[in-house]
C-alpha cells in the first residue's frame, strides 16, 4: 500500500525571512511563536524573520529557528496524518513532534539544549566538515580510517555525496588524500564545528541528562532514525538513539532507502528550504516529492 513520509530538515537550511508569512497571516501560528519567544527567553522571531544571515549561523539560534518553521509548518497543514516521519539531524527532533512522541515544549527545550550543548563542543577544539563529491562511501570511509586523527563519515546524504566531519588538520588531510583518490570535489564548509563525530562527546552526555529527564509519548507512526536508518516506534529505543545521534552519523541515503523499501511513495518535504526533496530524488527516484515552506 503506497505510504506517506514526511521529512524535516537540519542544520543549513535556514535563511532570513523564515516562518514569517506563517506568524503574520495564521494566529495559531503566531501563538506558536510567541509561545517559543518566551520558553527561550529571547525573541527568536525578530532573528528568524528580520536578523542577519550572520544571527541566523548560530547553532544556538539556527536549531531552534528550523525546528520551530518545521513545526509550526506542520501543525499548520490540512489532513496532516503522516504513515512516516524522519529528520535529518536536528530535524530528527522536528519529526518526533510530528509524530506526537514530544510535545512542541520538549521538543523546543531539548533542541535548545543540544545547540548550546554543540556550541560548546565546538569551541574546545578547532574543528569542521568537509563535502565530498562523486566517490564511494566506503572508499570515503577507507581514507577517514587511514588519516592520522579524528575525521569522519558524518553525513551519508545521498549517493556520491557524504560529508566527513572531525579536527581541522584531519579534516584537510583528508579532503586532500579523497582528492587524490578521484573525488570530483573535497570542499571544506563554513560550519563552527565536527557535528556527527567524536569531537560532539561533551554535547553527548549533556543532552542525555536532558533526555533522561525528558517525557517521552507514544509514536504515532514510525520514525526511521539517522542513526539506524530503520523504523522505530519503542520509545527508549527512540531516546537511545537520539543520544547517539551527536556521535554517530547521519544515515540518510540509508534511511530514505528504508523508508521506500517499506511503501513510501510520496516524500512531503516540511520546513526552510528544498535541500531534501533534492536528496530523496537522487536515492530513490521513482517516489514523489513536494514540499511546505
Amino acid at each position: 500500500m503506497a505510504k506517506h513520509a514526511y521529512v524535516f530538515p537540519g542544520q543549513g537550511s535556514q535563511f532570513v525571512g523564515m516562518g514569517k508569512d506563517l506568524y503574520d497571516n495564521a494566529p495559531k501560528a503566531k501563538a506558536l511563536f510567541e509561545q517559543a519567544n518566551d520558553i527561550l527567553g529571547f525573541r527568536i522571531t525578530d532573528l528568524m524573520f528580520a536578523g542577519t544571515d550572520e544571527d541566523l549561523k548560530q547553532t544556538r539560534v539556527t536549531q531552534p529557528a528550523i525546528f520551530l518553521h518545521s513545526v509550526i509548518r506542520a501543525r499548520m497543514l490540512d489532513n496532516f496524518h503522516p504513515d512516516m516521519v524522519a529528520g535529518h539531524s536536528l530535524g530528527e527532533f522536528s519529526a518526533l513532534v510530528a509524530n506526537e512522541t514530544l510535545s512542541f515544549e520538549d521538543g523546543l527545550k531539548l533542541v535548545y539544549q543540544r545547540a548550546m550543548a554543540m556550541q560548546e563542543a565546538c569551541e574546545l577544539q578547532p574543528s569542521t566538515m568537509a563535502a565530498v563529491l562523486a566517490l564511494e562511501d566506503d572508499k570515503v570511509e577507507e581514507i577517514c580510517a587511514g588519516i592520522n586523527g579524528i575525521v569522519v563519515p558524518a553525513n551519508y546524504n545521498c549517493p556520491g555525496q557524504l560529508v566527513i566531519s572531525g579536527s581541522v588538520e584531519a579534516v584537510n588531510e583528508a579532503c586532500e588524500a579523497l582528492k587524490a583518490a578521484g573525488a570530483k570535489r573535497a570542499l571544506v564548509l563554513p560550519v563552527g564545528g565536527a557535528f556527527h563525530s567524536p569531537l560532539m562527546e561533551p554535547a553527548r552526555e549533556k543532552l542525555a541528562k536532558a533526555i533522561e529527564n525528558t517525557p517521552f509519548g507514544e509514536p504515532s507512526c514510525p520514525v526511521y532514525q539517522n542513526v539506524t536508518a530503520s523504523a522505530v516506534t519503542n520509545k527508549e529505543s527512540i531516546r537511545k538513539n537520539l543520544v547517539a545521534q551527536l556521535t554517530a552519523p547521519v544515515r540518510w541515503t540509508q534511511s530514505v532507502q528504508a523508508m521506500w523499501a517499506d511503501g513510501a511513495t510520496l516524500f512531503t518535504e516540511v520546513g526552510p528550504g528544498k535541500v531534501l526533496q533534492g536528496l530523496v530524488k537522487k536515492i530513490a527516484p521513482e517516489t514523489e516529492t513536494e514540499g511546505f515552506q
